[in-house]
């Protein structure tokens, strides 16, 4: 069963120069109990494809149909999304997120605002503990502030956060970006936790290799458009567009291949190009990617790229 389905959303920010045109035409759909990675390079789109699912785009605009869990995002009055929906039924865990803990509150302080915040009248007490518990913490948490936690602990206190009423489905933004690989790894074990209990996510990162370990579905996204989008398997064993097989090519592997880079910068987004946006660093290029290329079918999604038209 389809929890959200996304067709032709676009996000544009104003500027001094220009409309920066940051999500072009974005499809996919992920089902309930379902995991998705989003990966490509850093001012790509990933946290602004986020951050509009969560109506939160500061000065941009939204346009497309984006349907969760049966309702349609984009046409629900702010007022109605933020007493419905955020956190509630679809919550966010933000880039940078160790730092946005407030340094002169307590940890359980927080909690309680963000509770006040959205309304809930219950025991907020036992969900608070439910909360951290679930990220495994104690309850001596509580009592500190951020400055007495670790990096890894501070994290998985943004994670209880974004839980804590318990929504159906949580966006995480880079949520292991500058942790060392021991606390990367309980991150990971985290979500995969999460997962199996039948919570849906959408995993924005750059690194492809920690996709691997937890995503169902994975959409490639490159100058604003998702490039290519399939399941797991297919991407990793099968990558079709060669922006994604470039990305591949630069994870190390154990056989102690070495990594190699793409060459080049991506387009601007203020004038995005009305050519295949990766041509100028595509080392497979033809005379048809002089024009944008449509998406073409594969097995389990689809591609943006010429190499696959079978005319």
């Amino acid at each position: 069963m389809t929890l959200l389905s996304i067709n032709g959303l676009f996000c544009k920010y104003p500027s001094s120069n220009g409309p920066v045109y940051a999500v072009d035409d974005v499809d996919f759909e992920l089902d309930f109990g379902e995991s998705l990675g989003i990966a490509g390079e850093s001012a790509c789109g990933k946290s602004t494809l986020g951050l509009s699912l969560m109506k939160m785009l500061s000065g941009g605009k939204s346009t497309g149909q984006v349907i969760f869990d049966g309702d349609s995002l984009l046409d629900i009055p702010e007022s109605q999304f933020d007493d419905k929906f955020r956190w509630k039924k679809i919550s966010m865990i933000f880039q940078g997120a160790m730092n946005s803990l407030d340094p002169v509150f307590t940890i359980e302080q927080q909690f309680i605002e963000i509770l006040k915040q959205h309304n809930f009248d219950g025991n907020s007490n036992e969900l608070i503990l439910d909360s951290i518990h679930s990220v495994n913490l104690g309850d001596d948490i509580l009592k500190k502030y951020p400055h007495e936690l670790s990096g890894g602990m501070k994290q998985r206190v943004i994670i209880a956060m974004a839980l804590i009423l318990k929504p159906k489905f949580v966006i995480a933004d880079e949520p292991t970006t500058a942790l060392d690989v021991l606390i990367q790894a309980q991150i990971m074990n985290l979500l995969k936790n999460l997962k199996k209990d039948g919570m849906s996510f959408m995993m924005i990162t750059h690194d492809l290799a920690v996709l691997s370990e937890i995503a169902d579905k994975i959409g490639i996204m490159y100058g604003g458009q998702m490039v290519e989008f399939g399941s797991s398997e297919d991407i990793y064993k099968n990558p079709k567009h060669p922006y994604t097989q470039g990305l591949l090519k630069s994870i190390p592997t154990l056989k102690g291949n070495i990594p190699k880079y793409v060459p080049g910068t991506p387009p601007s987004l203020l004038d995005p190009p009305t050519e295949c946006r990766f041509i100028e660093r595509c080392p497979l290029a033809i005379e048809k990617c002089k024009k944008l290329p449509p998406k073409f079918k594969t097995d389990t999604g689809y591609v943006r790229c010429w190499l696959y038209d079978d005319e």
